[in-house]
């Protein structure tokens, strides 16, 4: 797995919505392990959000 070289609190654009893409690999990996994901979340927010999803995904541990 790949980490961000800064802290996504620290992003410049952090606070700015989540992009498109963002969803909708969201929606992919939340759909996966059966979560909701808010609609609402920030660009930081949807980076973390992906990364705590990814370590449950079974997509992303047998790649």
């Amino acid at each position: 797995m790949s980490t961000p070289e800064k802290d996504p609190q620290d992003w410049v654009t952090g606070d700015e919505p989540a992009t498109g893409p963002q969803k909708s690999y969201l929606e992919t990996l939340a759909r996966e392990a059966g979560e909701d994901v808010p609609d609402d979340l920030t660009k930081a927010e949807a980076s973390q959000k992906i990364d705590e999803l990814q370590d449950k995904s079974d997509r992303v541990a047998s790649s």
